[in-house]
């Protein structure tokens, strides 16, 4: 089997990106559990649409993106591999315990504390995987990492349906929440720390920088503020619809718990994949063709996605509302792995974690963070004159911010083709 040069063959390298990927699985688990369970819960707790917003998106996307940039900063310094198994360790933990809630306060203490842990994953993944592909495979290692989201979408969305349906919601966050913490010690064991930058120039190796300096690289970048708030702005629709649509689901259009743990588990985990495929298709070819493609394709992507979106919110069955959603779930799935590739692939090896961790703290607390909790704001504001269909508008709102996303994707790709020009 072919060899990297570095003593470790191709089955070897993809054998991190699974272990990397089934604990990035685990981080996107635990989040799609809540968005399933938003109609039990709600009605035990007695929680407003309002509420349920800060819980699955404000509360946790703001301790997620301030601990996001220091953890990221010792994983530029330390050993990452050892902490993404801390991390998987502390979310697992964390999930566990939203079992035990019994009211707001102690749920949100306990979204909290899965915030904070899932920090010290994806940032560090990806610095981790830069060091084990070149430059030239990174787009196909970075789009199978990414599977991580649909696969824990899917498997939270089923496997938490299903355990909710059959023994109660408490029972599901505990048994998923037990996952983690049983892989978190294995993580170490199957996966050796690489040394850091080796595929990249003896040039770029220089002194580790401060925070500071590694603050500037990035916020200097014209380019990569704007490929963040383009992804951002997606990802404000992306959690908005996957917070949002099992509750929707349910109180519209009738579906019952069990049918939206398959169903919706179905459509959402299919519909990401592909996403992520044609990214990665973005990434290794048209990107690699083109720079300016790199945000030019997700760019239209996003624009096509605000008719269906619309749509949705329309649909008279859930049949249609699953069929509207697909498409919507694809082209808001499809920026994430050519703006990871275009960032790993135009930063210096010391600054990689940290400036993933800045693009994910943008993603998240626009996307994440406001995502969730404009749409359960806007469902609460509309209820006394709407009643339930309130929610079915409030997810149509979400259209326009897929067009804005579009305009800060074709000001990105307007700096590349700037940039290329100046070199």
């Amino acid at each position: 089997m072919k060899n990297n040069g570095f003593g470790e063959s191709a089955g070897r390298r993809y054998v991190v990106v699974g272990a990397l990927g089934f604990a990035y699985m685990l981080n996107f688990l635990d989040r799609q559990l809540l968005a399933i369970l938003v109609e039990p819960i709600r009605a035990e707790l007695h929680l407003s649409d309002t509420q349920i917003g800060m819980l699955s998106g404000l509360m946790f996307a703001l301790f997620y993106t301030l601990f996001g940039i220091p953890v990221a900063i010792i994983a530029d310094r330390g050993n990452r591999i050892r902490l993404v198994a801390a991390a998987c360790g502390l979310w697992s933990l964390f999930t566990a315990l939203s079992g035990f809630a019994r009211g707001f306060a102690s749920l949100a203490f306990a979204r909290i504390g899965v915030g904070i842990g899932e920090a010290g994953c994806a940032p560090p993944s990806f610095s981790i995987l830069s060091d084990y592909f070149p430059p030239e495979q990174r787009g196909r290692a970075l789009a199978l990492y990414a599977l991580g989201i649909p696969a824990g979408s899917f498997i939270g969305a089923f496997a938490g349906g299903w355990i909710a349906a059959e023994y109660g919601w408490r029972t599901a966050f505990l048994a998923l929440g037990a996952v983690g913490l049983a892989f978190a010690p294995l993580l170490p064991l199957i996966v050796r720390e690489p040394q850091r930058g080796r595929y990249d120039a003896p040039r770029e190796t220089i002194d580790q920088p401060g925070i500071a300096q590694t603050l500037a690289f990035f916020w200097h970048s014209p380019l990569f503020i704007l490929t963040s708030l383009g992804c951002g702005l997606t990802a404000f629709c992306g959690y908005g619809l996957l917070s949002w649509t099992p509750a929707y689901l349910g109180r519209v259009q009738g579906m019952t718990l069990g049918q939206i743990s398959a169903f919706f588990a179905i459509a959402s985990a299919g519909s990401m994949v592909l996403g992520a495929w044609i990214g990665a298709w973005i990434a290794d070819r048209a990107g690699a063709r083109n720079p300016v493609n790199y945000s030019r394709l997700p760019g239209f992507a996003f624009l096509a996605s605000a008719p269906f979106i619309v749509g949705f919110g329309f649909a008279d069955s859930w049949q249609a509302s699953l069929a509207l959603l697909v498409p919507a779930l694809i082209f808001t799935s499809i920026h994430f792995v050519p703006a990871l590739t275009l960032l790993q692939n135009r930063t210096p090896p010391q600054y990689r974690a940290t400036v993933s961790s800045i693009l994910l703290f943008l993603i998240n607390l626009i996307g994440l963070g406001c995502g969730p909790l404009f749409v359960g704001m806007m469902s609460d504001g509309l209820t006394p004159t709407h009643g339930d269909r309130a929610l079915g508008i409030a997810l149509q709102s979400l259209a326009p911010f897929a067009i804005l996303a579009f305009v800060c994707q074709m000001a990105a790709a307007s700096q590349i083709r700037k940039e290329g020009h100046a070199a």
